[in-house]
């Protein structure tokens, strides 16, 4: 069935955790930083890929809240590098109607780099394309704690009834609060786990883990996975379609 653009009916969003740029390097003798770069071209091309196949969201796991743990001068390197893209692809993103932003702690970056994505951010506000979210100094946990601080502190002033607060209450502070639930969560570099990546919206999202490494992740790699996605029966808790209710 189609979406009434001629698109194939598909996921409306979709997540990936990048993963897998340093044994791509490792593998053709390359220092780490030319798998982390080679990863950043993977991700322009897979913005435009998604983009065409009538994705409407895309949240990309760019620099997660573990990543401060790697040696310091590996964090220096995909700090810049991602100051770098973001400069590089603001203008080609905004012609293409794409709009950006960053979702996770800023705290702790340079100033340098939040101001870029602060740019970004309000360079592409009005666009209606597609919402391309960068998840950095991310983590689920680290979500879902903020939300629950930020409810007790509403509840503890009087402006929030401690009994009003549903699942749709919770859901509206976190993150990704101005998106729908990623359909489609793709991980790629051969591990099937989640690692600390949007745990409360992955609630119900298809999980598909690819051993391809990120920067060998490709067009054909999102439709294959996208492909997938489309044969999958989403039943959300209730019984198959065709299935006794007895």
């Amino acid at each position: 069935m189609g979406r009434g653009d001629g698109q194939i009916s598909g996921p409306r969003h979709v997540a990936i955790i990048m993963d897998g740029n340093g044994r791509w390097a490792r593998a053709r003798g390359l220092p780490r930083a030319a798998g982390h770069r080679r990863g950043a071209r993977v991700a322009h091309e897979i913005v435009e890929v998604a983009s065409k196949a009538g994705v409407e969201a895309l949240t990309l796991y760019a620099f997660s809240s573990e990543n401060w743990r790697r040696p310091a001068h590996e964090v220096r390197l995909l700090l810049n590098l991602l100051r770098r893209t973001i400069k590089k692809e603001l203008a080609a993103l905004h012609a293409n109607n794409v709009r950006m932003d960053f979702v996770g702690s800023r705290s702790r970056f340079p100033e340098g780099l939040i101001q870029e994505m602060q740019r970004s951010e309000a360079h592409t506000a009005a666009n209606d394309g597609l919402r391309l979210n960068i998840a950095v100094d991310y983590g689920g946990r680290w979500d879902v704690v903020r939300q629950a601080r930020e409810l007790a502190r509403q509840a503890r002033s009087g402006t929030l009834d401690p009994d009003g607060i549903d699942e749709s209450v919770f859901g509206a502070g976190l993150s990704l609060a101005h998106c729908s639930a990623p359909d489609l969560l793709i991980r790629t570099g051969g591990e099937s786990r989640l690692s600390n990546f949007l745990l409360w919206e992955a609630a119900y999202s298809e999980l598909y883990f690819t051993d391809v490494l990120w920067p060998d992740f490709h067009a054909d790699t999102l439709h294959a996975a996208i492909d997938w996605f489309t044969r999958r029966e989403r039943r959300f808790g209730n019984v198959a379609a065709g299935a006794s209710h007895a």
